[in-house]
């Protein structure tokens, strides 16, 4: 049975896990609670009237204190700056200084370039890179001064370069731009902060059924049997968060390489 163990790698840690209501977010979140982290779950869908796929932070919330662990819900549209600001000063209120960043938040349309407007590819570009790049600016200078920290950005097998002889496409262009810059902000980052003490990894799920995956039609005849469940990508991510940071740090990781090199056995979640 799932449990919190408020002992685990991450008490009293200060976790904040963008794009939280459903899915990877929510499954990042709940992980990271049961190893004794105090988790901000952030996302825009407070109430399920708010958006059409199933999952909320508030949700996802209560699901952590009932079995014991620590959180809190924080409202937040990425594309908003004076929301990504207020994301960090709400938390930092509520639980102290952030330890770990999780940014995972993400907003897509599925549409060839001929066909693609600049407020949805500006849109795409501010939740899905300057986001991750702003609440990464705001937390560092406290993570360098206590000489602790991680920062994790979820990317997506979109980033890696598709086959130009290759018929197909599906629209995926500016999400794969999207998620080549995060990997490329993830290696640069991480090499500035080499020997501070602030580990800063990027991971992608492999193929997970999450209510967006399935809305989009993603999984298809030809995929189907590489589906993996949502426990594998949170169990990879927290181990990405915790340890020794100048070993573990730059990687350009997926989340069944992670769980096949440290040997881990996925936990069921709250």
């Amino acid at each position: 049975m799932a449990e919190v163990n408020a002992n685990g790698v991450l008490k009293g840690q200060v976790a904040v896990v963008t794009g939280a209501s459903r899915g990877i977010g929510e499954a990042i979140a709940k992980r990271f609670a049961m190893e004794g982290a105090k988790v901000v779950v952030s996302a825009r869908t407070v109430e399920a009237s708010d958006h059409f796929l199933p999952g909320t932070i508030k949700q996802c919330v209560a699901d952590i204190e009932a079995a014991g662990g620590t959180a809190a819900a924080i409202r937040s549209n990425l594309a908003d700056p004076e929301e990504r600001q207020r994301l960090i000063s709400e938390t930092e209120s509520t639980f102290g200084p952030v330890d770990i960043l999780v940014n995972n938040a993400a907003v897509t349309w599925f549409l060839p370039v001929i066909d693609f407007s600049e407020k949805r590819y500006r849109t795409m570009m501010d939740v899905q890179v300057y986001a991750p790049f702003e609440l990464t600016q705001m937390v560092l200078p406290g993570m360098v001064e206590r000489g602790s920290g991680w920062v994790l950005n979820i990317s997506s097998h979109a980033a890696i370069h598709p086959e130009a002889n290759a018929a197909g496409g599906h629209g995926g262009t500016v999400y794969g731009m999207c998620k080549a810059a995060l990997e490329r902000f993830t290696t640069g980052l991480a090499q500035e902060l080499y020997g501070k003490g602030v580990g800063v990894n990027v991971i992608s799920p492999g193929l997970v059924a999450t209510p967006g995956v399935v809305h989009h039609k993603l999984i298809n005849e030809t995929n189907k049997d590489r589906v993996t469940p949502v426990e594998h990508m949170a169990e990879a991510c927290l181990r990405l968060c915790h340890g020794d940071a100048s070993s573990i740090t730059g990687r350009i990781a997926y989340a069944d390489e992670v769980i096949e090199e440290f040997g881990l056995e996925p936990a069921d979640l709250v």
